[in-house]
């Protein structure tokens, strides 16, 4: 048994499916449901119970779900100890961002950081919110550029708001709805939604909790995609509509058209995530880059 077999089984454990867990780890669908044959075969247990459209865990299959995930969380904690306790031989920050909120905002900022710090280079790595909040936690992130996330228990993280993002929705050009001007909430969640997968994307889900509180009505979610990408290609093909800030307006251009919604619905935060204590100089300009960036550019589109 390898790391990876640990890897791809949390992921088809959590998305209910091998497709979906397929296209989350970038691999093809017949090896990774040949990797879970062979691992229930290495136990000489059955881990799943396969059905015509997901499949689900046997008892044993959840009691080793919570093993696996508690092996590779120790894996990256001690990752994360090795690079700590070696020498660094490269200086800079390592910068992590969600790309769609990012798009309007990160440049600025960046560009503003290098004026003051040109001899401080910047690594960017373009995650998903999970995969944020993990690079943070672990170290392998200084800081990272999304939207506000349930942040847990403990106080190993912090966020810091940098601006309010006004929510609307993304609609193919050939929905019924594109032909408006602005929407209202009771006519979007009558809609068939486009969702963020719950895995991937936690801040987008206790968005989304918020709003149907606020509605009052359930949301009709009928698909789930992995990313920005996705998001914009199921709306274009009319599957459903899709909820985000303006700059969607901007990423979508002729695919879809951007409505805001009237009145507002609860707005999203964007911000940074740190590690709690305090952050080293060049990380608290970068922020401060970003705030200033934030400053200047309307969160309206």
């Amino acid at each position: 048994m390898e790391l990876r077999h640990l890897r791809y089984f949390v992921a088809v454990a959590e998305e209910r499916g091998i497709t979906r867990a397929a296209a989350r780890l970038h691999v093809s669908q017949p090896p990774l449901s040949r990797q879970m044959r062979d691992l229930e075969a290495e136990m000489q247990i059955p881990l799943f119970t396969r059905g015509a459209r997901e499949v689900t865990l046997t008892p044993a299959g959840r009691r080793f779900l919570r093993d696996a995930r508690d092996i590779l969380r120790r894996v990256e904690t001690a990752m994360g100890r090795a690079r700590n306790a070696a020498p660094s031989t490269v200086g800079g920050i390592r910068v992590g961002f969600s790309p769609t909120p990012a798009t309007e905002i990160l440049p600025a900022g960046l560009k503003r950081f290098q004026k003051s710090h040109p001899r401080v280079p910047v690594m960017l790595m373009d995650l998903e919110s999970r995969e944020l909040l993990a690079g943070v936690r672990s170290r392998k992130l200084d800081v990272a550029f999304m939207i506000e996330p349930p942040m847990g228990s403990g106080r190993v993280l912090r966020f810091e708001p940098l601006q309010e993002l006004p929510i609307g929705i993304l609609v193919g050009r050939e929905h019924p709805l594109a032909r408006r001007r602005s929407v209202t909430v009771e006519e979007v969640l009558g809609e068939s939604i486009v969702a963020f997968t719950r895995a991937g994307y936690p801040d987008y889900h206790l968005w989304l909790r918020r709003l149907v509180r606020h509605a009052r009505r359930p949301a009709h979610i009928v698909s789930w995609v992995d990313g920005a990408t996705s998001l914009m290609a199921a709306v274009e093909a009319g599957q459903g509509i899709a909820f985000g800030p303006p700059v969607y307006a901007v990423v979508a251009g002729r695919r879809a058209k951007y409505l805001p919604i009237v009145p507002g619905v609860p707005p999203v935060r964007l911000g940074c995530v740190l590690r709690t204590g305090r952050a080293s100089p060049e990380v608290t300009s970068f922020v401060e880059s970003l705030r200033a960036a934030c400053a200047v550019t309307p969160a309206t589109g």
